[in-house]
């Protein structure tokens, strides 16, 4: 089964009860196993207009369900959390993203993996690092280090959140 890694966000409706509601879910999918998460985040919005924070997290899972059919569950969950797509970058209840899928570079009309921006999203690598190890060699020949070390923690902060992440080792 291949090893993945799902980012979670919200800034709508109780983040941190979207976030917790998207572990239950991931939790209760039977393609998948959570494997770890990482701490909670909060960091301010990227995107249009003025925006609430931002909370985020990571979680590693294995997974029997191919790529695109994984994009498709994570869709659902955040439908069913009130996700609304109107404005690109936009609040949003909750936001689940596909960051690593195995060590496959995915480019198709639905979906990108390595997460396109994750990169320059310190919001994404730190909580990442909680959960991934440093020195794997992402898609493209990066080490997770290595992006760490190009993108600062500057504005992001660790909270005292804790989620139930249903861990089945």
């Amino acid at each position: 089964m291949p090893l993945a890694y799902i980012a979670l966000g919200s800034n709508l409706e109780n983040p941190a009860q979207q976030l917790q509601a998207a572990a239950d879910a991931l939790a209760a999918l039977t393609e998948v196993r959570i494997l770890a998460g990482s701490s909670v985040f909060r960091s301010a919005a990227v995107g249009p207009g003025q925006q609430p924070d931002y909370l985020n997290a990571v979680a590693a899972i294995d997974t029997s369900l191919g790529a695109e059919d994984l994009l498709d569950r994570l869709q659902a969950i955040e439908r069913a959390r009130g996700r609304e797509r109107t404005v690109r970058w936009g609040p949003r209840t909750l936001d689940l993203d596909i960051l690593l899928y195995g060590d496959q570079r995915i480019c198709s009309s639905r979906l990108q993996v390595p997460h396109p921006a994750m990169a320059q999203r310190h919001f994404v690598l730190y909580p990442l690092a909680e959960v991934c190890p440093r020195d794997v060699v992402l898609p493209g020949g990066d080490t997770l280090a290595m992006l760490l070390s190009r993108c600062p923690a500057d504005g992001l902060a660790e909270t005292d959140l804790e989620l139930n992440y249903h861990l089945q080792h």
